[in-house]
């Protein structure tokens, strides 16, 4: 995993839980020397991340990154097509979510950021093991959107009404 990819993630590990991480679960996940991550971490600060060093683990106290929610509908074959076009314009996928008329909110998180992880993702469904959240709701469904400006947001959001995936109304 190079530097930049392994910053991302762990970025991303921090964003999307609600407890100190260790430095020791880091360069675990990551397959780097706690000494790595104590410098990724000094470099995300560098890059305005405000994150705490506690004794137990890193948390993040605020994040610079922007967020946005797309209302989206696309078929299963399009899946890997709105995936990539979000990443590949600078996004991470954070989560997917959808409104039962029954259940209501159903949440499932992704942190989707690289190529290869979209791949794994793909791989998985169409492997059989599991259908798509959308598929309980027509083909609608939310992202929730993160990246490190407002403008890589304007771009995905464009690349992804041009491609027809913005589902209509709010």
């Amino acid at each position: 995993m190079k530097a930049q990819e392994r910053r991302k993630s762990i970025i991303n590990l921090l964003l999307s839980v609600d407890r100190p991480i260790s430095g020791g679960e880091f360069s675990e996940k990551c397959g780097v020397s706690r000494q790595i991550i104590v410098q990724d971490i000094s470099v995300l600060k560098g890059q305005g991340f405000d994150i705490l060093s506690t004794h137990n683990g890193y948390i993040l106290q605020k994040s610079p990154l922007k967020e946005r929610v797309f209302k989206l509908k696309h078929t299963t074959e399009e899946t890997e097509d709105e995936l990539n076009t979000i990443v590949e314009l600078g996004g991470t996928v954070v989560d997917v979510f959808v409104w039962h008329k029954v259940y209501g909110k159903m949440v499932a998180p992704l942190n989707i950021f690289s190529a290869l992880q979209i791949k794994q993702f793909i791989e998985g469904v169409r492997s059989g093991k599991s259908t798509e959240l959308m598929n309980i709701t027509g083909g609608y469904h939310y992202h929730t959107v993160r990246a490190e400006k407002e403008e890589i947001l304007d771009k995905i959001e464009f690349a992804l009404n041009s491609k027809g995936f913005i589902a209509p109304g709010i």
